[in-house]
């Protein structure tokens, strides 16, 4: 199926989703200048042809008792990557997992309740994966959202 091209009013739609995706559509469509139907219906196309992938909160990770976050690299194994990022789905306080190019191949999100368990993440989880050849860890001092 032919990838298709989003519109202004798909990208306005998008917006209004991102900005709060908890709004009825009746709010999207009259955000949007559109008709009720239309703005369902461009929900369900976005939904089903993948652009829209799910509908979440977005938490606050200090107020949620994650105090400690880190990004962390890792260099991997050469066809280590399939393997590798099923076991990684799996650990909990991962909340974002990048395949990247450069001095790297992954990078990772890690949140935890405190060093402590950031510490046994890293160590105790990451390290420890096969196909994992090294890791480097940069602490997050402050998050900001954009959106």
């Amino acid at each position: 199926m032919a990838e298709r091209t989003l519109d202004e009013v798909d990208r306005k739609i998008l917006t209004e989703l991102t900005r709060d995706a908890r709004q009825s559509v009746t709010a999207v469509a009259d955000n949007v200048h559109i008709s009720r139907a239309h703005a369902y219906s461009r929900i369900a196309r976005l939904t089903d042809d993948g652009v829209i992938t799910r509908f979440t909160a977005i938490i606050d990770p200090a107020k949620a008792g994650l105090k400690s976050s880190a990004y962390v690299t890792l260099k991997v194994r050469q066809h280590a990557w399939r393997e590798l990022r099923e076991k990684l789905r799996e650990v909990p306080e991962i909340h974002h997992i990048a395949l990247v190019g450069g001095d790297f191949d992954v990078l990772l999100l890690v949140r935890a309740e405190d060093n402590v368990g950031l510490r046994r993440v890293i160590f105790d989880q990451l390290q420890s994966m096969p196909g994992v050849l090294d890791t480097q860890t940069f602490l997050v001092f402050e998050d900001l959202d954009t959106r």
